[in-house]
């Protein structure tokens, strides 16, 4: 068979991986999307309980908008936040529905080559078509010739550890009971039950730990949450742009997510630990975790953890594929310098497209979540406009696929280094976010606008992948 005549494999049917398909569909060409999930967007019904930052007006996309209109759906009001159930049942689902068979669920990919190359040979490689290799549900085994490979998988499957040095911290992986990477659903009975009355450690610095804290502010304030408390743990000092943009932000859901986080701190319901980087849990003699920081210093004992520093992408099933991937982040390296956290706080990148997401291997894409390796502040947007430009390309149309079609919303917080405490451009050692503080417990000015009590979202939902 001729690669033209091949389906483009697309992993992940995420909000991303849906995406793309639609967009393929429009340009006559025909995606097979393999989900390893039992449902299309089960990474993102994983986080049901949590709302977006982004209205609905900028969560669906353009095509998959057209693709679902002869079905009789109804957009959402675009003003609209929808929580994470929302986005899979009133727009996912239907999405994957309108596609019909060409989305696969219980379909994990294990792996992905060039048919008859390993990334060592070279002879002929470009013109041969990939192979991907899948493990069903029930146990099947296959494998799928394709034109082109978009992986949309994202990084919801593997978030990172609790340790300050990338790894798990010692006796992280003994705790785990205590432990999770999920900001809490504490609609749930059982899982309010056990955060209610207790001390609970959240690590973290992005939207998700405003989410947690904003939501365990609001069990301590009601009527089964007396005594619930939070130690929020921050691996860097507190600046004006600890909390995000405020007011200033253009995207005034996520504005609104760092200012509860600063409301739960004056209320008295979260005391931050600022310069901690977590080395080890230990337990005292009630059971209770200790943190152990890198400096020695211990802090008071916490009955439950929860690590929100982010995710990792999963690239082992691409080992056989010729990635050019930056040596920080594993992001693609033309797209690395946008969204480096090292160089930037300011949570914002330009559009970008096929050019910045392609690899040596010609045809395959990392797109979404994925494609920002282990960066941050990802938005749905972007992963839209990605694959817009990735089905161009392959469509054999580069004006459309050069072409820059989004604006994005500024965050609203911009400047100095995004991870460590060491001066920025412009900016002086003395400066309260720069100078590596001791780790000390802080207290901060409560906040004016109304909103501040109101955690939205973990993240945009483009953040979860499949």
């Amino acid at each position: 068979m001729s690669t033209p005549q091949l389906p483009v494999i697309v992993v992940g049917a995420g909000p991303v991986g849906l995406a793309a398909a639609a967009h393929l569909v429009g340009r006559g060409i025909e995606p097979l999307v393999l989900e390893a999930g039992g449902r299309p967007g089960a990474a993102v019904r994983e986080w049901a309980h949590v709302r977006l930052f982004s209205t609905w007006g900028e969560v669906v996309d353009p095509a998959a908008e057209k693709l679902l209109a002869p079905t009789g759906w109804t957009r959402p009001d675009p003003a609209t936040y929808p929580s994470g159930g929302d986005w899979a049942e009133q727009y996912l689902q239907p999405l994957a529905d309108a596609l019909g068979d060409r989305v696969r669920t219980g379909a994990t990919v294990t792996g992905v080559s060039r048919a008859g190359r390993d990334r060592i040979v070279d002879a002929d490689r470009g013109r041969q078509p990939f192979v991907v290799h899948v493990e069903y549900a029930d146990g099947r085994e296959q494998r799928h010739l394709a034109r082109a490979v978009i992986d949309a998988s994202g990084t919801w499957a593997v978030p990172s550890p609790a340790g300050g040095s990338g790894l798990p911290a010692l006796g992280e992986k003994a705790a785990a009971e205590r432990i999770t990477y999920r900001v809490p659903d504490l609609t749930d009975p059982a899982v309010r039950a056990r955060y209610a009355g207790r001390r609970t450690a959240v690590i973290g610095s992005g939207a998700s730990a405003f989410t947690a804290l904003a939501y365990l502010a609001e069990l301590a304030e009601s009527a089964d949450g007396a005594g619930t408390k939070s130690t929020w743990i921050l691996r860097r000092g507190v600046s004006a742009s600890t909390y995000g943009g405020g007011t200033a932000d253009q995207l005034p859901a996520r504005g609104a997510l760092g200012l509860a986080a600063k409301a739960a701190v004056d209320a008295g319901h979260a005391e931050a630990v600022t310069g901690f980087r977590t080395e080890a849990f230990e337990h005292d003699g009630d059971g209770r975790l200790v943190l152990v920081g890198e400096d020695g210093r211990r802090l008071d004992p916490v009955d439950e953890a929860v690590v929100l520093t982010g995710f990792r992408p999963d690239l082992s099933f691409l080992s056989e594929i010729r990635l050019n991937l930056d040596e920080r982040l594993q992001a693609p390296v033309a797209l690395a310098p946008l969204i480096d956290p090292n160089q930037h706080s300011c949570g914002t990148v330009y559009p970008h497209g096929h050019r910045e997401l392609s690899h040596p291997d010609q045809g395959v894409y990392l797109v979404g979540m994925k494609s920002y390796g282990r960066a941050p502040t990802f938005l749905a947007m972007t992963g839209y406009e990605q694959v817009r430009s990735v089905a161009a390309a392959i469509a054999g149309d580069p004006d459309s696929a050069d072409r820059v079609e989004l604006t994005l919303p500024e965050t609203g917080v911009c400047g100095g280094a995004g991870l460590f405490d060491v001066p920025g451009p412009g900016q002086t050692g003395t400066d309260g976010c720069c100078a590596a503080p001791e780790p000390r417990p802080v207290r901060l000015t409560a906040p004016t606008t109304p909103d501040a009590a109101a955690g939205q979202a973990p993240a945009d939902g483009g953040c979860c992948g499949s």
